[in-house]
């Protein structure tokens, strides 16, 4: 038991009266008599020891010192030594100081002391193995994380070489480029929820909030998750579908809690599945529940299925990929809107059921969004810098660009972009952020400064996409932050709008 005090000492009868103390108040306690029945206890499943200053002798240091010194980086065993109401020496100072994480307690010492110190170890030895299983989810996380970015570059790798066969038709053209541009959006999907990761566990998610329509935010969190159930031939059957119910949120955020879970449960039923989504209304609530007949949870998973790195081996088919930290990310969300989350399983093979509930406000009329206007044709005039010393990024977005319609200049430095700007005065600056001589946001400044670019759009183009990033940016005069890779079509609507 991890939770058992070990009480070591070696004379008279201070053990058993010990023991009998905290044993009233529902500890589990061992007592030792012997110096090698001690060290053989210690080595097992104990929370805390409890030690005579007697005990502490050089035998006893020189045999607890490799104990000691293997720990690993989550434990600092505690101890708590029992010492005679004595004037301290510097030879007991240092075989205190030994032990390391330890707390006297003089003699005679009263149960109540003694119950409170005994407490309060075996609970900060609670919260390191918590802080080893913590570590234990981590190795497991990177590793799988590996695992995840590793799948996808297989495909774009041999689609690359498959590009360079010069008798390729149009159609295998096509084809390997969707794989690629597939491939890709899964990737940015991983480094999306690793970024949102980062941002539930500082505190930093921001909510756009307002009255949102429950049945808008289930159409577009089905909408984004229609594709795998399809791809698995899952039967998803919405019911109880509200007329009118309203909830005060984030409606990217919204969407994103409900598709998350309707992907999980995507992701942990066999083909060919059910999967049924309702949303029930009271008088203060909106409940979301998605039930699936899918593998199910053991009760030891379904405690932990909410906590961060949990991906216990529930997949039949881990070819569906994941990091484990989207229910994770959808309990932080949850509760910022001041709602519950849970979830039930009756076991392995008898499926999942997870409800979301939300405060209720309101109805308010539904508006219809307003449609996308076409984009329109490129001004082929409109020069455009590309500045990014990553050479195959610079060379296939100006590609693409030269394609519709723009003339592109590519430079691979800051120094190298000031030179061309003195000669060329382009409409657009594409900056990557990180240059090896100059980071984009010195070089936007000194551009806007300069003449021919004082007024042209600058848009910086960067891996980093955290809101304080984009304030940065645009504090720097960024008119635009697009985040790594891309989205070019979004680029596209921004270079239109010129």
């Amino acid at each position: 038991m991890e939770n058992r005090l070990l009480i070591y000492a070696p004379t008279g009868k201070d053990g058993r009266l010990l023991a009998g103390v905290l044993e009233r108040a529902q500890m589990n306690c061992y007592v030792c008599t012997h110096i090698n029945e001690a060290f053989e206890e210690i080595n097992k499943d104990v929370g805390a020891m409890i030690v005579a200053d007697e005990a502490l002798t050089r035998d006893f240091l020189k045999r607890i010192r490799p104990f000691l010194e293997s720990q690993p980086s989550w434990s600092d065993f505690p101890f708590l030594v029992l010492r005679q109401t004595a004037p301290d020496t510097p030879e007991m100072r240092s075989r205190y100081a030994l032990l390391g994480n330890i707390t006297l307690l003089d003699r005679p010492v009263s149960m109540v002391t003694l119950v409170s110190a005994a407490t309060s170890a075996l609970r900060a030895r609670t919260r390191q193995y918590e802080m080893r299983e913590i570590d234990r989810r981590k190795d497991e996380f990177l590793a799988m994380l590996a695992h995840e970015l590793r799948n996808p570059l297989a495909p774009i790798s041999a689609a690359s070489e498959l590009l360079r066969v010069p008798t390729l038709d149009r159609k295998k053209i096509q084809q390997t480029s969707e794989i690629i541009s597939r491939q890709v959006r899964h990737m940015t999907g991983l480094i999306d929820d690793l970024l949102d990761v980062s941002r539930v566990s500082r505190g930093l998610v921001t909510l756009d909030e307002g009255v949102q329509d429950a049945w808008q935010i289930v159409a577009s969190a089905v909408e984004q998750v229609r594709p795998l159930i399809d791809a698995r031939q899952h039967q998803l059957t919405v019911l109880d579908l509200p007329l009118t119910a309203s909830i005060f949120g984030d409606q990217k955020r919204l969407v994103q809690i409900i598709a998350n879970i309707l992907n999980n449960a995507a992701k942990y039923t066999p083909p060919a599945g059910q999967i049924s989504l309702s949303v029930l209304v009271d008088d203060t609530n909106v409940i979301f529940s998605v039930t699936d007949n899918g593998i199910g949870m053991e009760p030891d998973v379904l405690s932990h299925v909410f906590d961060m790195f949990v991906q216990a081996e529930r997949s039949s088919d881990r070819a569906q990929g994941g990091l484990g930290i989207g229910l994770a990310i959808v309990k932080s969300l949850v509760n910022l809107h001041g709602g519950q989350v849970a979830a039930y399983s009756a076991g392995l093979g008898k499926g999942s059921r997870f409800t979301i509930t939300l405060p209720r406000v309101a109805d308010v009329p539904a508006v219809a969004p307003a449609a996308c206007s076409e984009l329109e044709s490129v001004k082929t005039s409109q020069h455009i810098l590309i500045v990014d010393d990553n050479v195959d990024a610079a060379v296939t977005l100006g590609t693409i660009l030269e394609m519709a319609g723009y003339k592109v200049t590519i430079a691979h430095s800051a120094k190298d972009a000031l030179d061309r700007v003195g000669t060329e005065a382009p409409h657009v600056c594409l900056l990557d952020i990180g240059l090896p001589d100059m980071d984009g946001i010195t070089l936007a400044k000194l551009l806007r400064n300069q003449t021919e670019t004082a007024t042209a759009l600058m848009i910086a183009i960067t891996g980093y996409g955290q809101d304080s990033d984009r304030k940065k940016s645009l504090h720097a005069g960024f008119d635009h932050h697009l985040v790594k890779p891309v989205d070019l079509q979004q680029l596209l609507r921004i270079l239109s709008a010129l």
